[in-house]
């Protein structure tokens, strides 16, 4: 098996590689693991001391129950791994506070968490409202969890496809093909339609173009291109080293038992 670096963008935390002399069963087998087994920080709990805003407890304890939480595995255990037998430990549990008592928006920013290194990821996530004389007086217990139990706990998104090749030859039409042309895969000079290489893994309207236009012909490989969007909890190396890691200790789990 080969891996290729396709495109990493740290700033929107993607990740593109191109898979080689797999199948489908094993690249299938990676993308459930980051999205149902690797453990992320989530809000589990919250005990409201006082809250007069517009959001009741329950749609307040929703809300912040789905802000994604920057994740320090090292630090951190799943409650029925942890030394405490799940009673609830430094080990396994994060306090976040969050008071205000003034009108305006309450912001992720606003939030206090026992960790500096465990924070919520986006600051300017907005909360809830206030009106003047409102407030929210509020403790948050967030939990290592995974996201076959809650999709708060998933670390992002995952998926893949095959390697796609684009063929041109005589296409009849360049100009239809360039008016219906709405992710720049092609341009056109002198009536002649050329392919843009480097939008062809990104373009999600080959099987239209391939209807377009016979000139235009598209083929496939048995290669996969997997494609890792991390909500922020991890980096994205740090969710597919950890899935690699449960792939390894599930294989030898697997082993053991035949």
């Amino acid at each position: 098996m080969k891996i290729e670096k396709i495109k990493e963008e740290r700033k929107n935390n993607k990740f593109v590689f191109l898979l080689k002399e797999s199948n489908e069963a094993f690249v299938n087998a990676i993308r459930r693991l980051i999205l149902e087994e690797v453990p992320t920080l989530a809000v589990e709990e919250i005990s409201v001391k006082e809250n007069n805003s517009a959001l009741y407890d329950e749609m307040l304890a929703l809300r912040l129950g789905l802000i994604p939480i920057k994740t320090d595995l090292k630090s951190y255990q799943l409650k029925d791994k942890c030394s405490c037998n799940g009673a609830g430990c430094a080990q396994c549990e994060l306090k976040i506070s969050l008071k205000i008592a003034k009108g305006g928006y309450v912001y992720a920013k606003d939030a206090k968490s026992a960790d500096p290194k465990c924070t919520f990821v986006y600051d300017d996530m907005p909360i809830v409202k206030l009106l003047p004389k409102q407030k929210i007086d509020i403790t948050m217990t967030a939990v290592l969890g995974r996201g076959k139990e809650h999709a708060k706990w998933a670390p992002g998104w995952a998926f893949y496809k095959q390697e796609p090749i684009v063929n041109l030859s005589k296409v009849k039409d360049p100009k239809k093909v360039m008016d219906n042309c709405k992710d720049g895969l092609f341009t056109l000079s002198n009536n002649k339609l050329s392919l843009v290489k480097e939008k062809v893994y990104d373009s999600n309207m080959l099987g239209f173009y391939s209807e377009l236009d016979e000139g235009i012909t598209i083929e496939y490989t048995d290669n996969f291109i997997f494609t890792l969007e991390s909500w922020g909890q991890l980096s994205c190396k740090e969710i597919l080293s950890y899935s690699a890691d449960l792939l390894l200790e599930k294989t030898e789990e697997l082993e053991k038992a035949i």
